[in-house]
């Protein structure tokens, strides 16, 4: 009865979400309101799991590098670098699109996904106001382009950490195993984008003078606090990196560096915080609560067991089944908890599994599902939800429709490429 009721929550809080009919962060807040109400989660475990609840980790990775974000947009750099690529690319939409498509997918597996947006993000709007042209379609670009640069290593989507935590992968499984599928699928978007936006791409010659007659330099409004600032940021990447050798979570890196970069370049804490996305932060803490809600109550792990007894010895069918139900359902449900709750389901697939091919296909075959799946809607991940709101702040809303119509394309495609990945490396 309570697996039913939680569900039924999901899915009327998803469909007010999802048609727009209310205010998401609203939404979200009265559905994982009822679920405490009625006894649908694990208590005040909710405030102290990661895995039962809501994931501060990632909230606090979220928050580190939004105010890390709204130092460095002081300095007039964002600025800088939307004049800088909207010239290299000579205004030409389509150019420019794959310009910051490509950006995006090379930062992403090192940054991680929601970093990369983070920082990106920002510039596109500069650009797209600066050519008079709409920025929705070159954000949803890169947003797309982020979740699948973000596959090809341990630390570039945080699915993916929870899967190696687990599973014992490192930073080098990842990259030997994920990355040359992530490299097939990107570069088969890039070429898909050209059909896929062809009717967004728009060229005013007049606006595209105006901007290559700038002077870049100029944008620069505080050059000693932009080198402060990058010797900072410097840091923080190369926390990044070495998260999992000195065993410092992502997490805190970007707290460090965010109040490392409040004191070297002395910015006001209020302007900063003023440039946080707060309505982003709370939406994930209620959706954390929603989905422990139907974790706790067995829905996702009734799933998940159906799925292991339906394919039994069919290795193959299991790699499968996994993908695409990964692909599938972490469309809908934030992939960052899905994984979270899939993965000791999957842990028990691979023990039963003779050979170290065969098992650690079925782990690649999840995080290629979940991490691709994070495209399926608007809610999908954390890179799409943090996009969607900095457009929404900058005057370029992103309805739930308008980027899924496009994201349910891409997902199907770069699951139907990474099946293909899978059969030819591990069952051929």
């Amino acid at each position: 009865m309570n697996a039913i009721l939680a569900l039924t929550i999901f899915v009327v809080a998803f469909f007010y979400i999802a048609t727009e009919k209310s205010n998401k962060v609203k939404v979200v807040l009265v559905a994982s309101g009822l679920m405490a109400v009625l006894g649908l989660i694990p208590g005040a475990e909710v405030f102290f799991s990661e895995h039962a609840g809501i994931d501060w980790n990632v909230i606090f990775l979220l928050f580190g590098m939004m105010i890390i974000v709204g130092v460095v947009k002081q300095t007039g750099v964002f600025d800088y670098l939307a004049i800088w690529a909207a010239k290299k690319a000579k205004g030409q939409p389509y150019r420019l699109m794959v310009m910051l498509m490509t950006i995006t997918a090379v930062a992403s597996p090192f940054l991680d996904n929601v970093t990369t947006i983070m920082l990106v993000a920002p510039v596109t709007v500069v650009i797209c106001d600066r050519l008079r042209v709409s920025a929705q379609p070159y954000l949803i670009a890169e947003i797309l382009a982020s979740n699948i640069g973000g596959a090809a290593t341990l630390i570039g989507d945080p699915p993916n950490i929870i899967i190696g935590s687990r599973a014992g992968l490192t930073f080098t499984d990842f990259l030997i195993h994920m990355a040359p599928a992530v490299t097939v699928v990107f570069i088969a978007f890039v070429l898909f984008t050209r059909v896929l936006f062809r009717k967004s791409f728009q060229y005013h010659p007049k606006h595209v003078a105006a901007v290559m007659a700038l002077q870049e330099r100029r944008a620069i409004t505080d050059m000693a606090m932009l080198r402060r600032c990058l010797i900072v940021f410097g840091g923080v990447v190369i926390g990044f990196g070495l998260h999992a050798v000195v065993d410092l979570d992502p997490a805190i890196v970007a707290l460090v560096g965010a109040g490392l970069m409040l004191m070297v370049t002395r910015a006001d804490v209020s302007d900063v915080l003023a440039e946080v996305e707060w309505p982003t932060l709370a939406f994930f803490m209620g959706l954390f609560v929603m989905v422990a809600g139907l974790a706790h109550t067995g829905v996702i792990e009734t799933v998940g067991s159906w799925t292991t007894q339906a394919f039994g010895d069919n290795h193959f069918l299991a790699a499968t089944s996994l993908l695409f139900g990964s692909s599938a359902l972490g469309a809908f449900f934030d992939n960052i908890p899905y994984v979270a709750t899939m993965t000791p389901i999957v842990e028990d697939m691979v023990a039963e599994i003779p050979g170290d091919r065969t098992g650690q296909a079925l782990w690649w075959s999840f995080a290629l599902g979940a991490d691709f799946g994070g495209n399926g809607t608007a809610v999908a991940a954390s890179a799409n939800v943090v996009a969607i709101g900095i457009a929404a702040r900058t005057g370029h809303a992103i309805t739930f429709w308008q980027f899924t119509k496009y994201g349910i394309v891409v997902t199907l495609l770069s699951t139907a490429m990474a099946w293909g990945y899978v059969w030819l490396r591990y069952f051929t």
